[in-house]
Order: C-alpha cells, then sequence, then structure tokens
C-alpha cells in the first residue's frame, strides 16, 4: 500500500488524473455488462484455456482407447470406428467455443471502437493546439524586437491547421488504390 501510494505522489497531478479518467471508462464500461455477457467471457476465458485443452485432448484419449479396447475386454462399444458419436460431440464443441469466442470478441470490439475514437479526438485535438502553439511562437518572433524576422516556410506550414476531412479523403484514395477494380468502384459509388 505504501508503495502504490509512493508512486502516485511521484507522479505529476495530470498523470494521475488520466489514469482516475481510464479506470472511471473502464469502470463505466463494465456497468453495461449484463449478467449473461459475463458468464459467457467466463466461459470464453475458461474454454480458451490450457487445462481445457488438455482436457479436451484427454477425454478424445481415453474415449477413442475405450471403444479399440472394448472388445479385448469384452464390453460392447459404444462408439465403434470412425467414431461417429465422438465427431458430433468435438462438433458441438467446437460450436460452443466459436460462439462463446465472438461474444467476447463483440465487446472487446466496440470497447477498440470506443478507444479508437477517443485518440481519435485526442489526435485532433493535439493537432489544432499544436499548430495554434506554432502560429503564436512564429509571431512572438516577429514582434520581438531584438530577433532578426525571417520567413520560415516551414513554420507557417506547420502553423496551419489540418483539415481531417481532406485527410481523410486522402488516405481513402491512397488505401483504395492498391485494390484495383474494386477500390474505383467504391470511390465511384461515393461520388
Amino acid at each position: 500500500m505504501k508503495d502504490e501510494t509512493d508512486q502516485h505522489s511521484a507522479l505529476p497531478s495530470s498523470v494521475s488524473e488520466n489514469i482516475g479518467t481510464i479506470a472511471d471508462f473502464y469502470a463505466r464500461h463494465e456497468e453495461h455488462v449484463t449478467t449473461t455477457q459475463r458468464a459467457m467471457e467466463k466461459v470464453a476465458l475458461f474454454l480458451g484455456s490450457p487445462v481445457y485443452i488438455a482436457g479436451n485432448i484427454g477425454f478424445i484419449l481415453c474415449w477413442i482407447l475405450i471403444n479399440i479396447t472394448a472388445t479385448d475386454l469384452h464390453f460392447k462399444t459404444f462408439d465403434p470406428p470412425p467414431f461417429s458419436l465422438l465427431q458430433g460431440i468435438i462438433t458441438l464443441n467446437a460450436f460452443v467455443i466459436s460462439t462463446t469466442v465472438l461474444i467476447r470478441q463483440n465487446r472487446m470490439s466496440r470497447l477498440a471502437d470506443h478507444h479508437a475514437h477517443l485518440d481519435l479526438q485526442v489526435n485532433l485535438l493535439t493537432e489544432e493546439k499544436t499548430s495554434k502553439i506554432i502560429e503564436l511562437i512564429d509571431q512572438l518572433r516577429r514582434d520581438l524586437p531584438n530577433v532578426r524576422s525571417e520567413v520560415d516556410s516551414e513554420a507557417e506550414e506547420l502553423a496551419k491547421p489540418a483539415d481531417p476531412k481532406a485527410v481523410l479523403e486522402a488516405i481513402e484514395s491512397k488505401n483504395d488504390a492498391p485494390y484495383g477494380e474494386a477500390g474505383e468502384r467504391a470511390r465511384k459509388s461515393d461520388e
């Protein structure tokens, strides 16, 4: 507990506030998770564990071994080769695993979408602030009497805020180019 307090006191207050904001974001996200969703995610975590895989392999090997040796031990085989019942169980198992994984991935995808949206908003805001800072520094440089006033074309260019729509259009046209005809059709349908 003391180490945690020392860690927090070593951090600037803005970092601590940001950590708190992120923790609140995750807490709000968790509030919207239903009981069914939580149960499905616990099942998905278990189904993806090494213990479950080892258990499955053990079960399959025992099933095959029992059915192969049953006649030698004078028992009736309940699932003779090619093990149709076992195949059905494995298929059902695969269905359950894929469904639970998809349910978990859907929620994680929504969370990732929120992160991406937040990143985009912060990056756009940062770009605007950076452009404004460059503009103000350039203005200050021109206004100071003891500083030579030279034209800095790079600073002037950087001081202009980027147009997010124009940047997005340029990215889309570049990214669509490798896709040939499909990219062209997508661009034409947007026009």
